[in-house]
């Protein structure tokens, strides 16, 4: 439930146009929505802004369902990350607003319209292979309402195709930027840029890699300042973050 919903249960109330106990009824399990197998936290929009996403991994696909089908009735805006195809199929016509992301793995289901930041956010990738987790970072990134831009395959190992989107990459309130290997790009771009960078290590790599490890490791000894790093492989927390800090003025 928004902001806005409950604003309008209120008004309605004391305007007599609906009465106290009806509207108790709706706002009953505004803190959570006890679902046995989950605590759907409905009142975490009211605190951060943002509604709860839902995490995929490591739920069944009846109760990541449920949970969608739940929020969705109560009025939010319904991200979905680390999504199997067979989620997909299983709810695939039943929201007409739902979006599915293959290669980010997210459903986004917008319910409500949001204002738009009048900045943008780059989303930039050092290699085609880490962009699914590019893509899970933009999904995030806009559905909170931001306009992002996509630069993709731009990194060191031909660095003049950097280069030459360095104009759209400066224009940007902030950067997400996503590599594997050895992870440099991000420390490339902060040392180009006026904004704050976000740093995404990525499992894309050889066996020296260590599934990201040594991308890691890059980004947090990363030489040029203003870069913050979030966990391997974690799109989602890159674009919650750059969502933050583009929207920063508008909370």
């Amino acid at each position: 439930m928004t902001p806005e919903n409950i604003r309008q249960i209120l008004e309605a109330v004391s305007r007599g146009e609906q009465d106290v106990d009806t509207a108790f009824q709706q706002l009953k399990d505004l803190p959570f929505s006890e679902m046995g197998f989950a605590k759907i936290d409905n009142h975490r929009q009211l605190r951060t802004g943002y509604p709860e996403v839902i995490f995929c991994e490591g739920k069944t696909l009846e109760q990541s369902a449920e949970i969608i089908e739940l929020m969705y009735q109560r009025g939010s805006n319904v991200l979905a990350t680390r999504v199997q195809d067979a989620l997909w199929e299983r709810i695939d016509g039943l929201y007409p607003e739902a979006q599915y992301n293959k290669a980010a793995r997210t459903i986004a289901i917008r319910k409500n319209d949001v204002a738009l930041a009048p900045t943008y956010i780059s989303v930039v990738t050092g290699g085609t292979a880490d962009i699914p987790v590019a893509e899970e970072a933009a999904v995030t990134a806009e559905i909170f309402g931001n306009r992002v831009e996509r630069i993709y395959d731009v990194g060191v190992a031909g660095i003049h195709r950097l280069f030459s989107r360095l104009e759209l990459i400066r224009g940007a309130r902030v950067n997400v930027v996503v590599a594997g290997m050895e992870g440099a790009l991000p420390s490339v771009v902060g040392g180009l840029v006026d904004k704050p960078v976000i740093a995404v290590p990525t499992s894309v790599g050889y066996g020296a890699n260590f599934k990201g490890l040594s991308a890691l490791l890059t980004m947090l000894n990363s030489c040029a300042a203003g870069i913050s790093v979030v966990n391997i492989d974690n799109g989602f927390g890159a674009g919650y973050l750059a969502s933050k800090i583009n929207r920063i003025d508008l909370f």
